[in-house]
């Protein structure tokens, strides 16, 4: 058995970015209408606190929960004031932590599992923290160039930042017929904050890449919590002891490969393969 994405794909496409400024709502309309998905890590301590948003610089909570509650894109951690986490003694850390998840629950009405480092920082005792306060993921900012799936959910390291000079050429790759008998799924994880496209003036460089790999019927558009929770789900699938039974106990309908052939576990179901 193989793992293969919803409707049996095998290429999967998210996206992470950081801080909650305003140019995310340029982000989001370029994500809407080339059907991407995206996660939006966010410090629940540092909303921009005047009435309005500024013309750069962090959202109002007002309008950060505008734009991101309910719109298919995710809310993640990303500490409530977004400090050199690393410095911290653990009861900050946890501090820290908490209140981002417990501030962006209450303000988003939904339950925030995932998380981005700020500044990509952490070690042992903040992968601890996080476990203990429910986290699922954790972004950092290593470049993989790779589409492997993660093998350690709170050290999940990205294809690679929007800027590198070698985005196309991993799309080009990413896009190009699988070689591999065995089908295996490939996960493009694209990250940055969007402040930078004003600041690099490269607006053109999400665009042109939204639109070369958006509206694919190949592709799974997701969220970081949805590969996730997906993959997860995968994880937990039962088989019998000669492999020929295969028991899905998750909420999650899930596809996997298997002899030349796509299956698909609905929700409590058993098939036989």
């Amino acid at each position: 058995m193989n793992i293969s994405f919803p409707q049996g794909k095998i290429r999967a496409l998210t996206f992470s970015y950081d801080d909650g400024v305003v140019q995310d709502k340029r982000l989001v309309e370029i994500f809407n209408k080339h059907s991407l998905k995206g996660t939006f890590n966010l410090n629940g301590g540092c909303y921009n606190p005047g009435p309005q948003d500024p013309p750069r610089g962090r959202m109002t909570k007002a309008s950060a929960v505008a734009l991101l509650k309910d719109s298919g894109h995710e809310v993640a951690i990303h500490t409530l004031t977004h400090p050199w986490i690393t410095k911290l003694d653990s009861s900050e850390i946890i501090r820290e932590i908490a209140d981002d998840r417990r501030q962006l629950e209450a303000d988003f009405g939904t339950i925030v599992r995932g998380m981005a480092y700020p500044y990509g920082v952490y070690n042992d005792t903040i992968i601890n923290i996080l476990d203990m306060c429910g986290v699922a993921y954790a972004r950092t900012v290593s470049s993989t160039h790779s589409f492997h799936l993660p093998q350690n959910w709170l050290e999940l390291n990205p294809t690679c930042h929007h800027k590198d000079p070698k985005l196309m050429e991993l799309a080009e790759k990413f896009l190009a017929p699988p070689i591999n008998l065995w089908r295996t799924p490939m996960l493009f994880y694209v990250w940055g904050h969007s402040y930078e496209f004003d600041d690099n003036d490269n607006w053109h460089v999400i665009e042109e890449f939204a639109e070369f790999m958006g509206g694919r019927e190949d592709i799974w558009y997701a969220t970081n919590m949805e590969v996730y929770e997906y993959v997860h789900a995968y994880n937990r699938l039962e088989t019998s002891f000669d492999k020929t039974f295969v028991y899905n106990p998750s909420a999650i309908p899930v596809w996997f490969w298997h002899g030349g052939k796509d299956y698909c576990v609905a929700p409590g179901q058993t098939i036989q393969l």
